[in-house]
């Protein structure tokens, strides 16, 4: 019988709200409980800032956002060359949460 060890990786969450001239983002760290708030301008200086804090605590990195139309798509570029896991949230999965949330 072959035993199977499973560890699980301790990721670095990071939810971003786009919008057209700064994006909104929230950052939660494994083993903290408060949760980092961040304001991004939507230009390179800021992306880079933003790239550097989330490389900074050392682990692997999930960013998630919903796309607005085209505001989203060069941060999740720059992201996604650092490295990171970029993963795009449908609006109509949101809103049926929301639904759901709200009728129960």
């Amino acid at each position: 019988m072959t035993t199977i060890s499973i560890t699980q990786t301790k990721t670095v969450l990071a939810a971003i709200d786009i919008a057209k001239s700064r994006h909104e983002v929230l950052i939660a760290i494994p083993g903290k409980t408060r949760r980092r708030r961040l304001t991004v301008l939507n230009r390179q200086e800021d992306f880079d800032r933003l790239i550097a804090t989330l490389t900074a605590y050392g682990l692997p990195v999930r960013v998630a956002f919903e796309a607005t139309g085209n505001y989203h798509r060069a941060l999740s570029y720059r992201l996604g060359i650092a490295g990171f896991e970029v993963k795009l949230v449908s609006s109509v999965a949101l809103a049926r949460t929301r639904e759901a949330l709200n009728n129960s």
